[in-house]
């Protein structure tokens, strides 16, 4: 679930929630009690890992043609 950074305007903490993106825009109470927080821009952060595979290498052959070049000229 994605974290999303709150800051309260009456004491200026800033602190973050775990929500649902459909419920990013929803207003949040600071954890003293406040009501009147702004969500800052910031980055997502979700949870969990996966993993990428990892970039092929290219062929480091010259010359192009059916073989990279050795066979073809």
């Amino acid at each position: 679930m994605p974290r999303y950074e709150y800051r309260c305007r009456t004491c200026g903490d800033t602190f973050e929630l775990s929500r649902p993106m459909a419920e990013s825009a929803a207003p949040a109470d600071c954890p003293a009690g406040h009501d009147d927080t702004v969500k800052l821009l910031s980055t997502v952060a979700v949870g969990g890992s996966a993993s990428a595979p990892a970039p092929r290498a290219s062929g480091g052959g010259g010359g192009g043609g059916c073989c990279g070049g050795g066979c073809c000229g």
